[in-house]
């Protein structure tokens, strides 16, 4: 059974690496935060008085 050089196993490290980096800059980059406005207003504050 013939083995793989190392030259191919670094080749296939950096490809992986590249496509991985790749992806991640995508998925990173594609999301689009809501605005703070929205955020702020929906947020409803309720306290609590505990009387014991």
């Amino acid at each position: 059974m013939p083995q793989m050089a190392p030259i191919s196993w670094l080749f296939l490290f950096i490809t992986f690496s590249i496509i991985l980096i790749t992806f991640n800059a995508m998925n990173y980059f594609s999301f689009l935060p809501k605005s703070p406005e929205m955020t702020q207003k929906s947020i409803k504050q309720n306290p609590m008085n505990w009387k014991w």
